[in-house]
């Protein structure tokens, strides 16, 4: 779904309190996603993550810049645990495994798809 008109989304915080009332689908296991855009020509693409309790990500390397705003929760990879309101930004060609103990939603960034180790570029859809 490539972004037409600018995307607004004027109270963030009201949507991720209400969680349930968000159009999840199946992403990952234990991972859901609520697609925000999609540029099939670009890779670039934006999302919100909601991560269950001991969901985890498989090692990844991004072909672009990834920003990962954390909305609620906590997630961790190998640098470091994220509390809510922490924004993490990983530059191309660089890597990670993404976990919540706990669980999370974020919000994720990506310039460009990312490349699952073993499997190759990932598709949002």
């Amino acid at each position: 779904m490539p972004l037409m008109e600018p995307l607004v989304l004027t109270d963030l915080w009201a949507m991720v309190a209400q969680p349930d009332q968000i159009d999840w689908q199946p992403f990952h296991p234990g991972v859901m996603i609520h697609r925000l855009y999609q540029d099939d020509s670009t890779g670039a693409a934006a999302a919100l993550l909601r991560y269950a309790p001991g969901a985890t990500v498989a090692p990844h390397i991004h072909s672009g810049f990834e920003h990962i705003l954390v909305l609620a929760g906590s997630q961790q990879d190998q640098r470091g645990d994220y509390p809510v309101g922490t924004l993490v930004i990983n530059p191309p060609e660089t890597g990670h495994w993404v976990k919540s103990e706990a669980g999370c939603i974020v919000l994720a960034i990506w310039q460009r798809p990312v490349v699952f180790e073993g499997v190759g570029v990932a598709k949002l859809d």
